[in-house]
């Protein structure tokens, strides 16, 4: 939700573990961040995605007031 985060110290999720903090099915961690209301995914490499630690945190907080900055 904070995109001036120093992202230095944060560690990226892959999806197994993103699944595993959320609950999520795959399909609707994908819808949701279409609509806004999942953080975004970084690409870290050609066909791999990952999500930073602290955006998943602040979703599992309050999921369903969550907003994508």
């Amino acid at each position: 939700m904070n995109d001036n985060r120093d992202r230095r110290q944060d560690s990226l999720l892959r999806m197994a573990k993103v699944r595993e903090r959320t609950g999520l099915s795959p399909a609707t961690i994908y819808r949701r961040e279409a609509a806004g209301t999942f953080p975004k995914r970084v690409a870290i490499g050609v066909r791999s995605v990952a999500w930073y630690e602290s955006d998943i945190s602040d979703f599992v907080a309050a999921p369903m007031e969550y907003k994508a900055a």
